[in-house]
């Protein structure tokens, strides 16, 4: 996945952080300016960001606005791991240390640049065996790609579900958009815009690993998502 990184270190003084900045450093604590943007530079709207801190594994967190910003404060004297969430994984970004300097106000802007995968496996989820019944085991995943639709009400996926090459084509097709239609309604029902997903079955017509061994097999049964139309901010 495409990044690439940007971080600029401002130290104030508290009379300029007042007029310059919506949040005030403190002398334990480091105002953080957090700007996301894809790689054209374009401000990324609902991503969210995660600061863990390496020492106390305490995690800060915040969501960019339209803007592409949000504001934070987070503890002096420690290297944060900042993460972004991708569908319903928390991808890792870079660290970030932040000096103590116990006689200054801190004052950072940080700057994240990155583009989504344009396609997507949910690895974790489950049907039964020949079915398109859901198993419980792969709400956890589909609850999480819920939110993080919900915090993007204008980006369009698409649902694509696949099969190995055992049995017939036609069976594997309907199956496959059997599946597909199964993931769209659970998301759905947790309050996804039905306009904003979209379910395709390509049954094994999209192997992704040969058909030759159980472990390939395995890899082709699979579901996917695509992203249609981007979530940015105009």
């Amino acid at each position: 996945m495409k990044k690439s990184l940007l971080i600029c270190f401002l130290l104030v003084s508290a009379a300029s952080l007042a007029q310059d900045k919506p949040l005030e450093p403190t002398q334990t604590e480091a105002a953080l300016t957090v700007f996301v943007t894809d790689l054209k530079n374009k401000p990324r709207e609902g991503e969210h960001i995660t600061f863990t801190s390496l020492k106390t594994q305490k995690e800060y967190s915040g969501v960019t606005k339209k803007d592409g910003k949000f504001y934070i404060l987070i503890p002096k004297g420690e290297t944060y791991k900042v993460g972004y969430k991708a569908f319903s994984d928390t991808m890792q970004y870079a660290e970030l240390p932040i000096p103590l300097a116990k006689d200054t106000l801190l004052s950072f802007e940080f700057q994240l640049k990155y583009d989504l995968p344009k396609t997507y496996t949910l690895d974790n989820v489950y049907f039964d065996t020949g079915k398109s019944t859901l198993r419980p085991e792969s709400y956890k995943e589909l609850n999480e790609l819920a939110e993080f639709l919900l915090a993007r009400k204008n980006m369009v996926i698409e649902i694509a579900g696949h099969t190995d090459n055992v049995g017939q084509k036609d069976a594997n097709l309907k199956l496959s958009q059997e599946r597909a239609n199964a993931v769209r309604n659970y998301l759905i029902k947790k309050g996804v815009n039905p306009d904003n997903v979209v379910a395709k079955g390509y049954g094994d017509s999209q192997p992704i690993a040969l058909n030759d061994t159980d472990g390939g097999k395995q890899k082709n049964r699979r579901t996917e998502v695509r992203i249609i139309k981007e979530n940015q901010a105009p």
